[in-house]
């Protein structure tokens, strides 16, 4: 069998999932464009010289670092042999990749870094995330949420600290619909006892985690502070896991200003295997439960 074809196409993926977000469908498409090329044993400068282009083009667009652009696609479909009515429905998928994504009404107060992570969030099979600081912000209470923001942006306007809290609640929302990604949640257990916002906040807070537990698609861990001594991935992260065959895993790594994206193998398989200890270490949830009802009464 040619390399050519053992390349899976995209398009019944994008049948399959039609509310795919922009971002993941960039992603998937540079994808099949850098598998495609390669199955070409052609080089990104080989490619980049067809569209009048350097090779670093080739390389944002394969990683989804640059728009596509359907004229720019369809011509490299045409220099890795691909018929004309694939092409055709290739070109309709790079469309609706370029139409705005839903966080983008939020653009004010959405920095550059953290783009790639709303948008591709729910797009994940599990998002599992390790928090060391504060609650994760996909399980906190608006009032929890607001002394977070609060405190993180203290010279900036009411207004657009308060568009933050919106985009938190709104990501937490569709979280929450059909078919969105299980979530898989370590905390610290110091985050408990770390009085964010006040007693008030942190009662409404700890009491929200006790009800997170009896939703289905939520799992959620208290690592103990021994637990979080022997194993622990060093700072807070987000692991984003894909169903086979959709897009490779991503590791996020929030620092104040900037943000890191892992998405080489090794790395992904560092950091999950990282995670899997800490998770084997960690309470149970039920007994998660009583650790946080213990951590409620100190509030009461």
């Amino acid at each position: 069998m040619s390399a050519q074809a053992q390349l899976v196409s995209p398009l019944p993926l994008f049948e399959r999932r039609p509310d795919m977000g922009a971002r993941a469908m960039s992603r998937v498409l540079g994808n099949h464009l850098r598998a495609l090329r390669e199955s070409r044993g052609l080089s990104p400068a080989a490619a980049g010289s067809h569209i009048r282009a350097h090779a670093s083009k080739i390389s944002r667009m394969e990683t989804a670092h640059v728009s596509l652009k359907v004229r720019d696609v369809d011509e490299l479909l045409q220099l890795y042999g691909v018929g004309d009515e694939e092409r055709a429905q290739i070109a309709r998928m790079v469309q609706r990749a370029a139409g705005p994504d839903w966080w983008q009404s939020y653009g004010e107060v959405v920095p550059d870094w953290l783009q790639a992570l709303i948008g591709l969030e729910r797009d994940a099979h599990l998002v599992r995330t390790y928090e060391t600081q504060f609650v994760p912000g996909l399980l906190q209470t608006v009032a929890y949420a607001r002394a977070v923001v609060d405190s993180g942006h203290r010279l900036a306007a009411a207004q657009e600290n308060a568009r933050r809290v919106e985009l938190r609640l709104e990501r937490q929302r569709r979280m929450a619909e059909p078919g969105a990604p299980v979530l898989w949640a370590l905390i610290d257990e110091g985050v408990l006892y770390r009085p964010v916002g006040g007693n008030e906040v942190m009662r409404e807070q700890l009491q929200h985690l006790l009800d997170v537990l009896r939703q289905p698609g939520v799992r959620l861990q208290v690592a103990s502070y021994a637990a979080s001594a022997a194993a622990t991935p060093g700072a807070a992260v987000t692991y984003l896991r894909f169903a086979q065959g959709f897009l490779p895993d991503v590791v996020y790594l929030e620092h104040m200003t900037s943000a890191v994206y892992l998405d080489r193998l090794d790395d992904v398989d560092r950091y999950r295997a990282a995670l899997d200890e800490l998770s084997a270490l960690a309470a149970t949830p039920a007994d998660s439960r009583t650790i946080l009802e213990e951590a409620l009464r100190r509030y009461r």
